[in-house]
């Protein structure tokens, strides 16, 4: 039977993707919503590259296609998806001069981490004064200190993730069908990654372990969650949640929760039957297991 997997989450983060420098000033990347209400985010971009570096599998080889300025830095044509999980999960385009490009679409897809909490215009005030001083103390009296400002935004963020079991592992264009255990190795190592998943960005590392997860496999491939997934003072909204779930739905869906770490965890234990999030994965891993086995 056909399924996919789809999780959303949510993580605590602060200041964890910039943009166009405007100036002196760093500046977050943002939408705007409403009213007005602007709203930082982690591009799905940027997450791509968190996970593919800390996949622990070997990294797809690559090639420069064109010349000059217009080179196109891309897959290597030896990039199979038997060799390197990176391609066989998020995709492929391979352009050949005089040739059509080859392309696979991604298998997992990604959202970008967007905030629920709105930017409120906040900024960090940047010297480089320890340096400076010590230069001038080495006699060169002319040393300035440079300045600078950057954004920052601390915020709850929610992402969501997307798997299609039934083609992970599977490359139409190079006939290659890879055996069912890789297959259920490689989303298992997913999963594994995102649960413990961090991102390292000017001298920080930031976690973005989730403190909320709601999801499981199902027979749509559909981010179920995507959109019904928010935090109100501090609070899941659970109602939200309920309000997508059919009986269905309701029984295949697995969620997690840190204690504490929302103000209603009770309610999210008694309404959505919380769990741990390390029990959730698991459960997922296990899942994931046995459609393969299965299939």
């Amino acid at each position: 039977m056909s399924k996919g997997l789809t999780l959303t989450m949510i993580f605590l983060a602060e200041s964890a993707n910039y943009g166009e420098s405007l100036g002196n000033v760093a500046s977050l990347k943002k939408m705007t919503r409403g009213k007005g209400e602007q709203y930082t985010y982690i591009s799905r971009q940027a997450l791509r590259y968190n996970i593919v570096e800390q996949l622990g599998e070997p990294l797809a080889s690559l090639s420069a296609e064109g010349s000059g300025a217009k080179q196109v830095i891309q897959f290597d044509q030896h990039a199979t998806i038997d060799k390197y999980p990176e391609v066989d999960l998020f995709g492929y385009m391979k352009t050949v001069k005089g040739d059509n490009a080859l392309t696979r679409s991604a298998k997992v897809r990604l959202s970008n981490a967007i905030s629920l909490e709105t930017y409120k215009g906040d900024t960090d005030f940047l010297t480089n004064m320890g340096l400076a001083k010590r230069l001038r103390e080495n006699g060169n009296e002319k040393a300035m200190n440079s300045i600078a400002q950057s954004e920052i935004h601390r915020s709850f963020y929610r992402y969501t993730i997307t798997a299609d079991l039934d083609e992970i592992g599977i490359d139409h264009n190079g006939e290659i069908t890879l055996p069912n255990e890789e297959r259920s190795r490689r989303v298992q190592k997913l999963l594994d990654t995102i649960q413990y998943l961090y991102r390292d960005i000017r001298g920080r590392r930031e976690n973005l372990q989730p403190l909320f997860v709601v999801g499981g496999v199902y027979e749509r491939k559909n981010p179920l969650f995507e959109n019904v997934v928010d935090v109100k003072q501090n609070k899941i909204d659970v109602d939200k949640i309920e309000g997508v779930l059919t009986d269905k739905i309701r029984n295949e869906t697995l969620v997690g929760v840190v204690k504490d770490a929302f103000e209603n965890t009770a309610e999210i234990n008694q309404v959505l039957d919380g769990k741990k999030i390390p029990q959730i994965f698991e459960e997922l891993k296990q899942k994931v297991a046995d459609y393969y086995e299965g299939n």
